[in-house]
Parts: C-alpha cells; structure tokens; sequence
C-alpha cells in the first residue's frame, strides 16, 4: 500500500527553485532516506512535503492526517515535564501510547523532569518520541539523529524498525547509517535544480515557517 506518492515536484528557497522533478513513493513497512550535500534541499523538500511552504510545480498524494513531521527544533513547551509534553501531543492526537513512547525513547527516569532542564540529547529523544504518540504512519525526519549519542541512535532505529513492522513509513534525512534492512537511498544530486535565469523572480509566496512538528 502506498502512502504517500510525489511526482515531478519542483520545490523552492528564496524563490528560487532548488530541485525539481522530483518522483518516489513509499510504501508501508518501507522507509526512504534522503541523501546529498549539504544545500541541495532536503530540508525544502521535507518542508514542502509537511505543507510549510507551497511547491512550485508537481504533486503530492497522501491520505488526510497521514503525516507526522519532525524538524530541527524539537518543538517542546519547557515548563512542562517530559511525561506531560507527551500527554500533551497524545491529546491532541487523541492517542494513548504516552506510556510506550516513554518507555521506547528510554525517557522513563525523566519522566518528572521540565523540558527545560534536559540536556541537548535528552530534548531530542524526547521530539522524537513524540513520533510514537501521534498515531500518524508515514514519519518525516530532518536529520533526527542530532544531538544523541551511538545508543540513542540504536533506540532510535529500533523506534523505526518497530514503526514499519506495523505498516508504518518512514522518510528521513540524515548521513547516518541507522542499519535499516528495509531503508532505500533516494540521491537528491540528479534533481538539482538549473541556475536561474538572470532577472529571475521571488515567489510571490514563498516563506519561511519554523514549524517543528506537524
């Protein structure tokens, strides 16, 4: 079963187009990873994917409420302890995986603690367990390996590695090897986009939004 499918798109920063032609799909139990130098575009990509910004051409289908987005920013509210941002997000899902997620993310012992007083590696275990509370199937990661160390990259992977054993999807960016027999490589070099032509345009609607988790 597909899950999500794009075709031919063409996405932008400042403007100005950055790759273009873009086509893959993924299916449940699959994940995709996302591949190319620094610049290319996969932040742009994975921002257009999650409705932050428009594409300027192409298509994108996937079923309604089927995306959870995961950005840079972990997206927590620092005043509240680790257990209660996941309550949190679960009550906005309508979710009651709160337990599983603390247990998954190896959060347990900090279950009590204020989002603010966690170290760098603690807050991102804590965004990307998150992930497991929304209900959503297909996961989209921007370089969520940031900030933890070589065992919380193996809780990680076994997140996404449970995540597809129940049809779930996953579509990442990241240079790390996370060990997923079920990972493909998607290249991004071949879809650069051609240098513009001079006297080119800013998209008339093309911003920049923070958001941290859709």
């Amino acid at each position: 079963m597909t899950l999500l499918a794009v075709e031919n798109l063409t996405v932008s920063r400042g403007g100005l187009a950055v790759l273009e032609g873009v086509s893959f799909s993924l299916a449940a139990g699959h994940a995709l990873v996302l591949r190319g130098p620094n610049g290319i575009g996969k932040t742009t990509l994975l921002r257009t994917l999650a409705g932050l910004q428009p594409a300027l051409a192409g298509r994108i289908s996937m079923p309604p409420e089927t995306m959870a987005y995961a950005a840079h920013a972990d997206g927590l509210k620092a005043t509240l302890t680790v257990r209660e941002n996941l309550q949190f997000w679960a009550a906005i899902y309508a979710t009651d995986t709160v337990e599983a997620a603390l247990d998954r993310m190896n959060l347990r012992a900090l279950e009590h603690r204020a989002a603010m007083s966690l170290s760098a590696g603690q807050k991102r275990r804590l965004g990307l367990a998150r992930l497991l509370v929304t209900g959503r199937p297909v996961w989209v990661l921007d370089e969520p390996t940031v900030s933890l160390d070589a065992a919380s990259v193996a809780l990680f992977a076994e997140a996404v590695r449970a995540h597809l054993a129940v049809g779930g999807a996953a579509l990442m960016a990241t240079h790390i090897d996370l060990g997923l027999a079920e990972a493909e490589v998607l290249d991004l070099g071949p879809f650069k986009a051609r240098p513009p032509e001079a006297g080119g345009h800013r998209g008339a609607f093309d911003h920049d939004f923070d958001g941290a988790f859709l």
